[in-house]
């Protein structure tokens, strides 16, 4: 969605409420510096979000700003991912309980991955363990290792390292 900044107010808005404020000008389609001129605009370029600093915090929209080459563009701040809050019964939640809650949650999707890849890994070794065929004891143990996998100590973020080799 193209936004727009009037030199006049600073007010920033959508091109569809600029052709609002204008009901009785006929606005070309794609909108020229030309145009951006005739109505006192000046369009807002989109600028990249920056990383967070830290766990928990998130990078949010905060208006706009002009950049060194004097181009206006998204301004951002940073800010607490969480923090406490007070339902309507007057329960409180603090900052840390909603951390811990949505950590739990990114580790239990993170070990449902991990436990994914290894079911993965464990079912293109099936077939060594038909009734017609003789598992080898690297295979046995290739298998049980992939089978222990969740007690090793970097489950579930595991890196490449980590897990066993295939025989």
């Amino acid at each position: 969605m193209s936004e727009y900044r009037y030199r006049s107010t600073g007010e920033v808005k959508s091109q569809g409420q600029i052709r609002s404020d204008h009901p009785n000008t006929s606005l070309p389609k794609v909108w020229t510096e030309a145009t951006c001129d005739g109505l006192g605009i000046d369009p807002i370029l989109a600028s990249p979000r920056p990383t967070p600093s830290g766990d928990y915090r998130v990078a949010v929209r905060d208006g706009v700003e002009q950049d060194a080459s004097g181009n206006w563009v998204y301004a951002w701040a940073e800010q607490d991912m969480f923090s406490d809050y007070t339902d309507e019964e007057g329960v409180t939640t603090t900052k840390a309980e909603h951390e811990a809650a949505y950590q739990a949650d990114l580790d239990a999707k993170a070990a449902a991955s991990t436990r994914a890849q290894r079911d993965a890994k464990l079912f293109e070794t099936d077939w060594t363990g038909l009734s017609d065929v003789t598992m080898t004891a690297e295979m046995a143990a290739y298998r049980q290792a992939l089978r222990d996998i969740t007690d090793h100590a970097n489950f579930p973020s595991l890196q490449d390292t980590d897990w066993p080799e295939a025989p």
